[in-house]
């Protein structure tokens, strides 16, 4: 991790205990807004007025929050408008690596080796951990923000006609329903896979255990009701924020993160639930299962030996 903008100590996955040993995640440490006309947003600071060609996107593949974000650019049809830059699947002692193997990219923007280095180039004493996804300013030379659920929704309404409108991920109508099961799945089932994984005590893991699947028994049941998304037969941030962590469900969290009472394959609303959002335009282009697997089966504290699993059997969208 970084302290006053040196780094200090080898990568390691559990950022912070609470009092009974679960796994507390970081804050994100840059908030500010692209949004149409330069004004601030709903944190932050002013000044960043979208313009094509003017931000870059820093993403992992493996990682359900960054993969938020590629699946907004893919959907609003901002390929043309954000550039990004993928980080090698494993992680290193430094955090995430910037090189050209396994389908991750040099950064040719920087020049960075780690990720930790485009955080100190906008903030030369910055302290904590190098996270994805990042969204840089090339014109100011800084991070704009570093949090996924506000990156998802400046790319939903911050680019304006930059943007393809085809997708309203957040509207108007749905918002108050949006906020409010996205504040339930949160906790539960995205965060509740990483309480189980990197708990470090028998009671944290039972807990968050019993968390990941009490909500994964509600879903199947909303959605076994003939319901094609979360809110109905529109398609949300919700939905994309649900299915970054089904889509990697049985291929890591299952096995490595101790979740293993049912896979998503087991059930069957779920899994035609994601079978629909893989086949919306582009969004299997956004899924690296060979990614997925090895990112998560590098992290040495749960995988010493650093073995990838060949199984399971994928849906057929990804196994192509």
């Amino acid at each position: 991790m970084l302290r006053d903008g040196k780094w200090v100590a080898d990568w390691q996955p559990v950022q912070a205990k609470d009092e009974k040993g679960g796994f507390v995640r970081q804050t994100s440490s840059f908030r500010n807004w692209i949004t149409p006309d330069g004004s601030a947003g709903p944190t932050g600071d002013g000044g960043f007025k979208a313009e094509v060609g003017r931000y870059h996107l820093y993403v992992a593949l493996i990682c359900p929050w960054a993969s938020r974000t590629l699946i907004g650019r893919k959907l609003k049809g901002l390929e043309e408008v954000i550039s990004v830059s993928v980080v090698e699947p494993e992680l290193s002692d430094q955090g995430w690596r910037l090189g050209d193997a396994g389908g991750a990219d040099l950064d040719t923007l920087n020049g960075a080796n780690f990720l930790h280095e485009i955080y100190t180039r906008a903030d030369p004493a910055i302290s904590g951990r190098a996270t994805v996804p990042v969204l840089w300013d090339k014109q100011r030379g800084t991070i704009v923000n570093n949090e996924s659920a506000d990156i998802l929704r400046m790319l939903n309404s911050g680019f304006g006609d930059f943007a393809d409108t085809t997708f309203d991920l957040y509207p108007a109508d749905l918002r108050e329903e949006i906020d409010a099961i996205n504040a339930r799945i949160y906790p539960a089932l995205n965060n509740g896979v990483y309480r189980a994984g990197f708990a470090t005590t028998q009671i944290a893991y039972e807990e968050a255990f019993q968390d990941v699947f009490a909500m994964l028994d509600e879903l199947e049941g909303r959605l076994g009701d003939g319901r094609d998304f979360l809110l109905g037969d529109r398609f949300t941030e919700a939905d994309v924020r649900l299915f970054v962590t089904l889509v990697r469900f049985d291929v890591a969290y299952h096995g490595l993160f101790k979740c293993n009472l049912r896979r998503i394959a087991d059930y069957p609303a779920l899994s035609a639930y994601q079978a629909r959002i893989l086949a919306l335009p582009g969004v299997c282009e956004t899924v690296s299962i060979d990614h997925i697997k090895r990112g998560y089966y590098s992290i040495k504290a749960l995988n010493p030996t650093g073995i990838v699993p060949v199984g399971p059997a994928l849906p057929a969208a990804l196994a192509g």
